[in-house]
């Protein structure tokens, strides 16, 4: 068991909270760190979990920490926590700037603990059941729209939303990238609401990214096309569906679905797959699997690195949204 401090019991930290609660086999909660009186007054009162007034004190009682704080205040928590050889959950995005990142990640390999980031979509059912499917995507299409909801307006919506999405895209794309471009609008706060972003691979594949917080209706969707093969993911329903297309080897059954090419190309049967999704809990099983990390000394399944590499790209998107 791995005593665990959390910090910030908001939104989300009342979610983790919970959870790591309900992982009593492996996360005994040692206490949390919040400023807010009234969060932290309400989780005292109503769990009875310690509140901390002191940052390194919750750190030094902890074997791990698990930072669900606003964005600004994740490298000064990690720095500390990591500095005292402790191991450290980081809600996305991994920090504020890049060199922030860059430093966590030096020190984490510097006191050798673990950090994993976030990044929940890793963890989404639908996603690692079409995960299995996907070889080389050259053309990704994603939309992540969202009703509009105060919170989370104080960084632009390429950091809120689109971020899960470029690291869901670099998990599966493996090359560098060669050319980004990139347009938003700001429609209700100071920063971008709306962004679309198309990102260039140096191996041909190209992703094109739309992130609002402005929307009608909720969206998580992404599409991506490979060689023989079209594969879609709805990360907010959980569900997936693939599309095949193979070389005929024998006569073609009446009810199977025949692609013609034409010009004397071969036919080919297209298969449609769109199998039963067991739903799970994704916040839950990034946490178990942050444990397991630990445990077995292996590397986060979202590590530092991940965390870095999609903020930097995230904020050479900023950089275009400016220019």
């Amino acid at each position: 068991m791995l005593k665990v401090g959390l910090f910030g019991v908001g939104h989300l930290g009342r979610i983790h909270l919970n959870i790591l609660l309900e992982l009593k086999d492996i996360f005994k909660v040692v206490g949390f760190f919040d400023p807010n009186d009234e969060n932290a007054s309400k989780i005292e009162s109503e769990l009875d979990i310690k509140r901390f007034n002191s940052e390194i004190e919750l750190i030094e009682m902890s074997d791990c920490i698990d930072i669900v704080t606003p964005t600004k205040f994740h490298f000064l928590i990690a720095n500390n926590a990591i500095g005292s050889k402790k191991h450290v959950f980081i809600e996305k995005p991994i920090a504020q700037t890049t060199k922030e990142a860059e430093e966590i990640k030096n020190l984490a390999s510097i006191h050798n603990v673990k950090v994993q980031v976030g990044h929940v979509e890793r963890f989404n059912p639908a996603f690692i059941a079409a995960k299995k499917q996907l070889s080389n995507p050259m053309f990704i299409e994603t939309h992540r729209l969202a009703q509009f909801n105060p919170r989370g307006t104080d960084v632009p919506v390429v950091l809120d939303l689109m971020i899960h999405d470029l690291d869901i895209i670099l998990s599966v794309v493996d090359s560098q990238i060669k050319n980004i471009s990139a347009s938003g609008v700001s429609v209700v706060s100071d920063s971008h609401d709306i962004t679309n972003a198309r990102i260039e691979f140096e191996n041909g594949c190209v992703a094109n990214l739309t992130a609002s917080r402005i929307s009608l209706k909720n969206m998580r969707k992404s599409r991506f096309f490979q060689k023989d093969a079209y594969v879609s993911v709805d990360f907010l329903n959980k569900e997936y569906e693939c599309l095949k297309m193979e070389s005929l080897t024998s006569e073609a059954d009446p009810f199977d679905l025949i692609f013609d090419p034409g010009n004397g190309k071969p036919k080919k049967k297209v298969l449609i797959d769109k199998p039963e999704i067991e739903h799970n809990n994704a916040i839950k099983e990034e946490l178990i699997s942050f444990y397991n990390c630990i445990k077995n000394d292996t590397t986060p399944i979202v590590s530092e690195k991940d965390g870095l590499e999609a903020l930097k790209v995230a904020h050479k998107i900023q950089e275009k949204l400016l220019n």
